[in-house]
């Protein structure tokens, strides 16, 4: 299939994900998720003043990178610091997204689900990035 039109933006940048269906208003979803660390030194000051604020920074920065997308899609910034927390309208959005699996599969521990398998994933992304940081003395790099 190809491309939709105007997805990408002037610099070929895009969205890691989109909805072929409407998600909400006539408007499919379009998605970008982003990893941060609050230790990087961009984020230490952020992280310092209050929980959670290095998420939400994140989130901003991805709702002014695709403010282009607004008119024709719902866009929906997923920021998650290496530490945990994760932006607010991102967690509102997963248990939106939750409670609506939960009703096709009826299974209502869905949105515990949810979020323990993005905790999983965050721990494995983790424990990568640790063990990436040690140098091992008797592998050649």
């Amino acid at each position: 299939m190809k491309e939709l039109q105007g997805l990408c933006r002037s610099d070929g940048k895009r969205p890691e994900g989109l909805t072929l269906m409407p998600w909400q208003s006539g408007k499919s979803l379009a998605w970008d998720v982003t990893v941060v660390c609050p230790l990087a030194d961009s984020y230490v000051a952020s992280a310092a003043r209050e929980a959670g604020s290095v998420a939400e920074l994140a989130a901003s920065k991805k709702m002014d990178k695709y403010t282009s997308l607004a008119a024709d899609y719902h866009f929906q910034p997923n920021a998650v610091k290496t530490l945990g927390p994760i932006n607010e309208s991102a967690t509102r959005f997963l248990t939106v997204l939750a409670h609506k699996i939960s009703q096709r599969s009826g299974d209502k521990r869905e949105p515990a689900f949810i979020f323990q398998r993005i905790s999983v994933l965050l721990q494995r992304y983790n424990s990568i990035l640790l063990h990436d940081s040690f140098v091992r003395e008797d592998c050649p790099e």
